[in-house]
C-alpha cells in the first residue's frame, strides 16, 4: 500500500512540475543501499514512507544508511511519512487517518 500512495504522490507532484523518483524496496535484507543512495545522489531529496511507526523503525535506518555513506548528497532534510507513535486506533477510519496517505506525502516533499 505504501508504494501505490508515493506513487499517486508523485503523479500529484508531476502536475506540478516536480519529477519524483518511487523506489519499492522489497527486500529490507539485503537493503539495496546502492540504488538507494544513486537516487538519493539524483534527487537531492529522500522521503521514506512507512506503514510501521514513526520511530524505532526501518525509516530510520533507511535515512542513516544514506546520511552515513555521503550527507552532503542532500538538498534537504531527509522526511518520514510514517505512523504517528500513538496507539493504533480500533476504528477503521481512525486507523486510516493516522496511515501515511498521498496528502501527507506531497505535505511532506512541500516542507523541505
Amino acid at each position: 500500500m505504501g508504494v501505490h500512495n508515493a506513487l499517486k504522490a508523485a503523479d500529484e507532484l508531476a502536475k506540478s512540475g516536480v519529477s519524483a523518483e518511487v523506489l519499492d524496496l522489497r527486500s529490507l535484507v539485503p537493503l539495496d543501499r546502492d540504488t538507494l543512495i544513486d537516487s538519493v545522489r539524483k534527487t537531492g531529496r529522500l522521503i521514506v514512507v512507512d506503514e510501521d511507526y514513526q520511530s524505532f523503525g526501518v525509516s530510520g535506518e533507511i535515512i542513516a544508511s544514506v546520511v552515513e555513506e555521503d550527507y552532503g548528497i542532500l538538498k534537504a532534510a531527509p522526511k518520514r511519512v510514517a505512523y504517528p507513535d500513538v496507539p493504533i486506533p480500533f476504528a477503521r477510519p481512525m486507523e486510516q487517518f493516522c496511515l501515511p496517505n498521498p496528502k501527507k506525502i506531497v505535505a511532506a516533499f512541500e516542507s523541505m
